[in-house]
């Protein structure tokens, strides 16, 4: 039952009936209406603005578990960028430094990667967390791009180590005769008198004074580019062919061991000592050119002699004596 509300009217001295109309009714109704939507207003503001809601939690729990993985990323990034860079510095620094080549032009292993337009798909699908993954994807081409840059390196460097092993096998390393069978160097390689003009005339190789049937080896490895046979000049003589500008010519042979087009090892037997052609004495006059000039080949005894035999040899070579063929 409604409760009925009385009011003192001074006037009358007698308590009157308040009288409620409907249109204060509906005023009180919409004012309470108003405040507990305003309250609700309120509360709804400070619970966004000072509380998380379920799914902001979540979605703050999971920018840190990717800030988390992405650290450990950039960790693991830096570690093989390291590694990379000791690679490169051993690249430029040792390996080329030894082959004889040079090192990778800085501004092809410091260039860049290409434009920010390389990823405008991925910022045209606005994609969560787009800036951490745009960051990413260019420490990873920039990686891959290292990467391909010292692959191609590393095959330049294999391809130089097999001319380097190809150049070093041709250079003639050995004498042609062997050291340790008393092998005697009559004459050596410049103006020398002739055995048979007797006048002053250059000498373009050494002789070695051997019996006849001395073995002959090639002196680094090469192709018989020609096989002679002759009663006068040079007599019976080979030349080999060892490419990167080398050759090598043996002359007043007796005899070969090989034929003509053949490939041939440093060491391998070619023939043997004799007095064929031009020749007083039984020897071996030994040659080597170098792009197609004559050069002293006591130059190229340095594998089979060491430091005190090599001293003998240059000096037996530089004594100014008579040759024993032309």
């Amino acid at each position: 039952m409604a409760r009925i509300k009385y009011y003192y009217d001074t006037e009358t001295c007698k308590y009157e009936r308040i009288k409620t109309s409907t249109g204060d009714v509906v005023l009180n109704i919409l004012g309470i209406i108003t405040l507990t939507l305003g309250m609700a207003v309120g509360l709804i503001f400070i619970a966004g603005n000072y509380f998380e809601s379920p799914r902001e939690l979540m979605l703050r729990n999971e920018v840190k578990e990717m800030e988390f993985y992405y650290q450990h990323l950039n960790v693991e990034f830096q570690k093989i960028k390291a590694q990379l860079e000791g690679i490169e510095y051993r690249d430029d620094n040792i390996y080329r430094a030894v082959l004889g080549t040079e090192p990778v032009d800085k501004n092809i292993r410091q260039g860049g990667v290409g434009g920010s337009d390389r990823f405008e798909d991925i910022r045209s699908k606005k994609i969560n967390h787009e800036d951490l993954i745009i960051q990413m994807e260019e420490m990873m081409t920039q990686l891959k791009r290292k990467i391909y840059i010292e692959s191609k390196s590393q095959d330049d460097i294999v391809a130089l180590t097999e001319n380097k092993e190809k150049l070093f096998a041709a250079i003639p390393a050995i004498q042609p005769v062997s050291n340790k069978a008393l092998i005697a160097l009559a004459s050596g390689y410049g103006f020398r008198i002739h055995p048979v003009y007797k006048v002053l005339k250059m000498h373009t190789g050494v002789d070695f004074a051997a019996s006849i049937g001395t073995p002959i080896y090639a002196t680094a490895d090469g192709t018989i580019d020609k096989l002679e046979f002759s009663f006068t000049g040079y007599g019976n003589v080979l030349e080999i062919d060892h490419g990167f500008g080398y050759r090598t010519r043996y002359a007043h042979m007796h005899g070969f061991a090989v034929r003509q087009g053949q490939h041939v090892k440093r060491g391998d037997l070619i023939g043997y000592v004799g007095t064929t052609g031009l020749s007083t004495a039984p020897h071996l006059h030994y040659e080597v050119f170098v792009n197609g000039a004559y050069v002293n080949p006591v130059h190229y005894f340095f594998n089979d002699l060491n430091a005190a035999e090599y001293a003998k040899i240059i000096e037996l070579a530089s004594i100014e004596n008579q040759s024993l063929g032309m």
